[in-house]
């Protein structure tokens, strides 16, 4: 089968379509799809770079990817849950013991797997499942956002962030999100209350006394989130919540202003994706493709991910 993988660390000209790779074997609790599209996302290319092989050394060759949908050909002798025939999508990334995504076929374990939404065709539900999920566990998991309450999205016009604005306004919230210039009229049209540019706009100096932030820029932008907060000082008041998907936020600054910092490691199980879809199919959420590339055509997927910042997520056919 033919599969997008690397043998080295490096930018996206180490990618190579091997056409000879093995199809991948089931193990218990894992079923086998014919892969009908893989997306990327921001982790796959710090895999590929390197950025983390001391903490997830790998042994290559690699499969690339995380992000899938297809159809159930076959499943392991202790599945139930799944037939062959069944539409899903998931998560199968080789650090969760799958087989990578970019590629024909994908071994991906059940309890990272759904089935996908009704309403989506396969090439869309192949964009939605790590950001989808990243955006349910930090709203409803971490922030328990209620309606009424009011939540910042940095990045809104991103893979996770144009999810986590329809994922806030479904939970009644309001929304302000941060994009830059060109890309305010696309976040405003998912629903954002309000939009600040943050190529001319500070948002700490204009927002204050905020339920929640969900950040996924980090930096600088984590830090000054501290401020547009509740703070829960004096001692007794409820302090807001960040959430931040680059790392775990100043300590600190969060004792300083009383409130709760996470760190989150999105945990794409079956249950959220299901939720997700539930939120799909009821025309609550959609997700939007900037680009599609074909197999084939992988490195330049990459680095249009890396050097443009699509709206929204980048989708490989198979």
């Amino acid at each position: 089968m033919k599969a997008a993988q690397i043998n080295s660390y490096g930018d996206p000209s180490v990618i190579h379509i091997n056409e000879n790779t093995p199809e991948p074997t089931l193990k218990p609790g894992q079923i086998l799809v014919e892969n009908a599209a893989a997306s990327i996302n921001p982790f796959d290319g710090k895999i590929r770079a390197g950025y983390l092989q001391k903490m997830i050394p790998l042994t290559f060759p690699v499969t690339l990817g995380g992000d899938f949908a297809g159809t159930v050909m076959q499943v392991a002798k202790d599945v139930v849950d799944f037939t062959a025939g069944d539409n899903v999508y998931g998560q199968a990334i080789i650090l969760n013991g799958g087989s990578g995504t970019m590629a024909e076929l994908v071994a991906a374990n059940v309890a990272n797997t759904a089935l996908k939404p009704t309403k989506l065709r396969l090439e869309a539900a192949a964009a939605l499942p790590l950001v989808g999920v990243s955006s349910l566990q930090a709203l409803e998991d971490h922030m328990h956002l209620q309606k009424g309450q009011n939540v910042l999205i940095h990045g809104g016009a991103g893979g996770i962030g144009h999810i986590a604005i329809q994922v806030a306004k479904a939970l009644g919230a309001y929304v302000v999100a941060t994009a830059k210039t060109e890309d305010v009229d696309f976040v405003t049209s998912l629903g954002a209350d309000r939009v600040l540019d943050y190529k001319t706009q500070k948002f700490e100096e204009i927002l204050t006394d905020f339920d929640g932030v969900y950040d996924t820029v980090g930096g600088e932008t984590t830090d000054k989130s501290f401020l547009v907060l509740k703070k829960g000082l004096p001692a007794g008041r409820q302090g807001g919540i960040l959430v931040s998907m680059a790392g775990q936020p100043n300590e600190e600054l969060a004792k300083k202003y009383g409130v709760t910092a996470i760190g989150q490691n999105t945990k794409t199980d079956t249950t959220h994706l299901t939720r997700l879809a539930k939120l799909v199919d009821s025309g609550k959420i959609t997700v939007h493709v900037d680009k599609v590339f074909p197999l084939e055509n992988v490195q330049d997927a990459f680095i249009y991910q890396e050097k443009i910042h699509p709206r929204g997520k980048v989708v490989i056919t198979m």
